[in-house]
């Protein structure tokens, strides 16, 4: 199953921010959509469909205003340094995600 790939066009402006950030020596990580890369994802409350979310049993789940994407998993754009280790945790998470997306 073959999958649309839609970028946000605020991402752009996300990646210009994060890099004029890094040079004032300011990290952060901001939460973006896997679907359209949207920095406007935003967590889904207790009264819109996540109650076990909000009582801690399971991870929260989040939404995208921009492509209507809603699930658990979010991605999350840094400007920190990447270590050996976290860079080889996203390789198998991505390809786990590639792996189920094939049995699709």
């Amino acid at each position: 199953m073959e999958t649309e790939r839609v970028e946000s066009e605020l991402f752009p402006k996300l990646v210009e921010t994060l890099e004029e950030l890094e040079k004032e020596k300011k990290y952060v990580d901001i939460q973006v959509c896997p679907k359209c890369k949207s920095p406007l994802v935003r967590r889904v409350g207790s009264m819109m469909g996540d109650m076990s979310g909000h009582m801690g049993l399971t991870p929260p789940k989040f939404e995208c205003p921009q492509c209507g994407w809603r699930e658990r998993r979010v991605l999350k754009a840094t400007n920190r340094k990447t270590s050996v280790k976290d860079a080889e945790i996203t390789a198998e998470a991505l390809s786990l995600m590639h792996d189920k997306e094939n049995k699709e």
